[in-house]
């Protein structure tokens, strides 16, 4: 068949629905001169799969690997033909391609893990020119040719980068660094927002109402600024209004304070090109904070290029935290309820069905309570990442519950309760504080319209005051601060040295944490450790029933271990790992993954064990932290000489320097053995007479 033939065909049939979906494609199959759908194992029509919200759902036609297509007649909303394909796309395989279809036009999404979706439209009349027929030609044997060139992490880094730039060009003017911030951020959401299609609330075919006041204010500044401002109040509010435009309700307290600073053309130009040339769906959440906080705030030194922390690291702690303590709750939650059900088949009266029935359906929303009144905290959240990821650990959770429920017929849940309610934060950096809950309702947005699911309205941002910028450690008063109870804690806390501490923080602040935590961590411990023994005292007080921090891996000894060794005696450590990668402001460290409290198990590096030590080994039966010094050894031996700062220098330099004269100068140099050999300057300069 040739593509004119196939345009004549199919251009205003009359067929139905069902009867030419499949007619359609055989057609489409003889113009492409592939195959037809014939293996139900790998190409055919009709796949069925269970939907995300319960029920059987059909894929008209579904290619192992390659794509599920949803075929509808003329005229139908191809929008939620796509919502309903996403129900069942991933008990599908998540097929990388999602097409629908109208006979008039196809409609090609693309569905790659960690990557945009770059919707490409084939019209009928079209379909014949050699670029459509050769993409349908990929859709069919190559679905990789159509996958975006840009990841979504790709995305997120340079539009971060566009917005670091912006940030300094309006410190440089002078502007206050916080209100550059928050303004950009409330920008940063905007167009999320509308990109997402929530930002306004009536069907006025005006859907890029951020992007519009950009475009045509952008050469006079002072109009532009107005206009934002009461856009940004329109959604600050219910039943806002924006011109001929509903706005949507979003709440939150992003948009409570509204101060927009003094904007340049140059300033609007490059708000106009971010909020059009780029599709803001695709921010990733995993990096979103890390990265716009890096560009944000001016004290924040990490080049914008730096390395991220991925999220099968974080995973490291989420997992044994949340997802498989919990996935098991539910495990024998199910098993309960498939008994009650056995039980229920074999009594005789209405009432003790019914009862039985009452019993399962009771066992089923305990657990989803359970799930909703779960609590994560971070007491050092930074931007968001390791919230969000535990916010989508318990999503899906939710999720799958929610389809195992209604496959033993328990009914449909319309809607997801977990959400921002369930994570709490404490952050002292102001910038990153605001990112964090940022970071976690745009987690929030993207999991439910990735999953087919109601997005919160009225407001559509809720509350997010469990994120609080303060200081974890202690209070304005120098007593020690409170931590709100939670069911885990987890998090990456600053990684400062003992030695850098009054550096970095000053004197009076070290000296005041030090006596406050006095007789609990040692003087000479790094600043990580006091997260450590805090989460211990929450798990001890009944505040938490678990925790998993990252700290540097000299946690393992000297003063540090005191707060490992502590734990060990009053809970133990159930999962750990030792030595891992890391990346703190973008530099390379080794770290020690550590989740202890009151969980059953113990695993070591990935390996069950019997028992892990406060130095994180697990030799059976020998548990080096319980040695002691030899009191034959006293006075006999000392270590010498530790270098602690950069006093290398190179040998010619060193050479030059021991033919100087005495007289002027006196340098002491030496070879020094430290892997290598290099030279050492033991005494820098001594001026004589």
């Amino acid at each position: 068949m040739t593509p004119q033939e196939f345009i004549k065909i199919w251009t205003k049939n009359d067929l139905t629905e069902k009867a030419g979906a499949q007619s359609y494609i055989e057609d489409l199959c003889d113009v492409l001169r592939i195959e037809k759908p014939r293996s139900s194992g790998d190409f055919c029509y009709e796949k069925g799969a269970i939907k995300d919200s319960g029920g059987q759902g059909w894929a008209d036609v579904w290619k192992l690997d390659c794509f599920a297509w949803e075929n509808k007649k003329p005229g139908r909303d191809l929008k939620a033909a796509l919502a309903q394909l996403r129900e069942y796309a991933g008990n599908l395989g998540n097929p990388p391609l999602l097409i629908v279809c109208d006979r008039e036009r196809i409609e090609i999404h693309t569905a790659f893990r960690g990557y945009p979706d770059e919707p490409r439209c084939i019209l009928l009349n079209e379909i014949g020119t050699p670029e459509n027929l050769q993409i349908l030609r990929w859709v069919f044997t190559d679905p990789d040719k159509l996958k975006p060139l840009k990841s979504n992490a790709a995305i997120t880094a340079e539009a971060a980068g566009q917005f670091a730039e912006l940030a300094e060009a309006m410190r440089e003017r002078g502007i206050d660094p916080q209100q550059v911030a928050h303004f950009l951020t409330q920008c940063i959401f905007c167009m999320f927002a509308e990109d997402e299609g929530l930002l306004h609330a009536s069907p006025t075919g005006d859907h890029e109402i951020f992007t519009g006041i950009l475009k045509a204010a952008h050469a006079d500044p002072n109009k532009a600024a107005s206009r934002i401002k009461n856009l940004f109040t329109a959604m600050q509010k219910k039943d806002g209004i924006y011109g001929n435009d509903d706005i949507a309700w979003f709440n939150g307290g992003l948009f409570k304070t509204i101060a927009v600073p003094p904007l340049t053309e140059t300033d609007l130009n490059i708000l106009y090109r971010a909020a059009e040339g780029r599709d803001w769906r695709a921010i990733d959440p995993t990096i979103f904070g890390t990265l716009f906080e890096r560009g944000l705030d001016p004290k924040n030194r990490a080049p914008l290029g730096a390395h991220y922390t991925d999220v099968a690291t974080i995973n490291k702690l989420i997992e044994p935290l949340i997802t498989r303590p919990l996935s098991a709750e539910w495990q024998a939650v199910k098993t309960e309820i498939m008994a009650v059900q056995s039980a229920a088949s074999k009594v005789k009266t209405a009432t003790a069905k019914k009862q039985h029935s009452k019993t399962a359906a009771d066992l089923y929303h305990g657990y989803l309570e359970r799930l909703r009144n779960f609590r994560v905290l971070d007491a050092a959240c930074g931007s968001g990442n390791f919230l969000y990821l535990a916010m989508h650990a318990l999503k899906d959770l939710e999720h799958i519950a929610q389809l195992d429920a209604e496959a033993l017929g328990l009914g449909k849940q319309l809607t997801i309760e977990t959400g921002t309610g369930n994570v709490l934060g404490l952050e002292i950096n102001e910038y990153a504080a605001e990112l964090a809950r940022v970071t976690v309702w745009i987690g929030d947005i993207q999991w439910s319209q990735r999953n087919g699911r109601e997005i919160n309205k009225n407001p559509i941002l809720s509350s997010l005051d469990g994120i609080q910028h303060r200081d974890a450690l202690l209070n304005v008063d120098g007593t020690e601060a409170q931590w709100p109870q939670a069911d885990v804690i987890i998090g990456n806390p600053p990684f400062l040295g003992d030695k850098m501490m009054r550096g970095e923080l000053g004197d009076d602040y070290v000296t005041t944490l030090r006596d406050c935590y006095k007789g609990r961590v040692p003087g000479g411990a790094d600043l990580v450790c006091y997260w450590f023994d805090k989460a211990q005292r929450q798990i001890v007080n009944g505040q938490a029933k678990a925790a998993g921090l990252v700290s540097t891996n000299s946690i393992r000894g000297g003063a540090n271990r005191v707060v490992l060794d502590n734990i060990c005696q009053t809970t133990h450590i159930f999962e750990a790992w030792s030595d891992e990668n890391w990346f703190d402001s973008g530099t390379a460290v080794r770290v020690s993954l550590v989740c202890f409290g009151n969980f059953d198990g113990a695993k070591l590096d990935g390996k069950a064990v019997e028992a892990i030590h406060a130095d994180l080994t697990a030799e059976a039966g020998l548990n080096l932290t319980l040695a002691r010094f030899l009191r034959e050894n006293v006075n006999i031996g000392f270590q010498g000489s530790i270098k602690t700062g950069p006093m290398e220098i190179d040998g010619g330099t060193a050479r030059l320097w021991l033919k100087q004269p005495i007289q002027t100068v006196s340098q002491i140099v030496m070879l020094y053995a430290r892997g290598q050999t290099a030279w050492i300057l033991l005494v820098v300069l001594q001026i004589l007479g």
